[in-house]
């Protein structure tokens, strides 16, 4: 069977960004975590996207955590640099920075609240394309930034040539096999619930937050979908939905991710940036349900 281009690997997380008690960034943690991910399965790892807090982590961390990740994985998978920003001048600073410290590569979210035309949509994108040479992930994720990517403007965003890939948050896998076929453009799952579908359309691979505890099971049901056996991957996919249903579907992403690390023992804190809180007891406690039913916990 033939598997489709890979220009930012096949199993990433879209990593959290630790934190100590007292709101500071906690490097030696994010390399704990990063070596854990690589070690679980990952060829990527995406740094200061949403899941990572960008919008409150500043360019100082941001560099800091691109090298010293960077460095931890010593070479095993790729580095993604999120650059993202509603202000143009902004995320091109972010871009550079990221490719000063190291990074393989940036996803480029589109810019959100300030809701541009589809023009200033491709315009952004590609500006910060363009200051670096690093190969670009743009992430279509209209239910946070408040303007969906369209058609047209994907189809000009494809003809760049450092545009390699979308990480699609839409919902619309329909949409998206559409796009794959017409644009050329690699696709990555950027919702776990829908992981197995995308692949079996297609998708080049997941940028996953469930991937914090799941990443083995990702990269096999990478495999089996590569190997075309559907149904090994749709048992596989069935395995992982009460770990994604408990940190996709009991509380924010983020927040969820932490605390189900702290549960396994692989954060000492679970620490978030106002305006983000942590769980409720009842998060917690639903959270801690599914690991233990799951072995990760006893």
């Amino acid at each position: 069977m033939n598997t489709p281009s890979r220009s930012f690997g096949s199993v990433s997380v879209a990593m959290v960004t630790p934190f100590q008690p007292d709101g500071s960034i906690d490097i030696d943690s994010a390399c704990k975590v990063a070596c854990k991910l690589v070690d679980d399965g990952c060829d990527a790892l995406v740094l200061s996207g949403t899941t990572g807090e960008s919008p409150t982590t500043h360019q100082p961390e941001k560099n800091e955590l691109v090298r010293e990740v960077k460095a931890a994985v010593a070479g095993r998978a790729m580095i993604v640099a999120g650059a993202g920003s509603n202000d143009t001048a902004h995320a091109v600073r972010i871009a550079k920075g990221a490719q000063e410290s190291g990074a393989d590569g940036l996803l480029v979210v589109s810019p959100y609240y300030n809701r541009p035309s589809q023009d200033g949509v491709y315009q952004h994108i590609v500006a910060v394309a363009e200051a670096t040479d690093l190969p670009v992930m743009v992430y279509d994720i209209p239910g946070r930034t408040g303007v969906a990517i369209s058609d047209a403007t994907l189809d000009r965003l494809a003809e760049h040539p450092q545009i390699k890939a979308v990480k699609d948050a839409t919902g619309n896998v329909p949409q998206g096999f559409e796009r794959i076929t017409r644009t050329g453009l690699e696709y990555y799952s950027g919702d776990d619930s829908l992981n197995f579908a995308w692949l079996a359309h297609g998708a080049s691979g997941v940028v996953s937050v469930a991937g914090h505890l799941i990443a083995s099971g990702l990269r096999a049901l990478v495999t089996e979908v590569d190997a075309g056996d559907l149904p090994a991957a749709r048992a596989e996919f069935s395995k992982q939905s009460t770990i994604i249903d408990a940190v996709m579907g009991g509380g924010q992403g983020a927040v969820m991710a932490k605390e189900a690390l702290k549960m396994i023992g692989v954060l000492d804190s679970a620490t978030v940036r106002l305006p983000l809180v942590g769980a409720s007891d009842a998060e917690l406690a639903n959270l801690r349900t599914a690991l233990r039913a799951e072995g990760f916990i006893e």
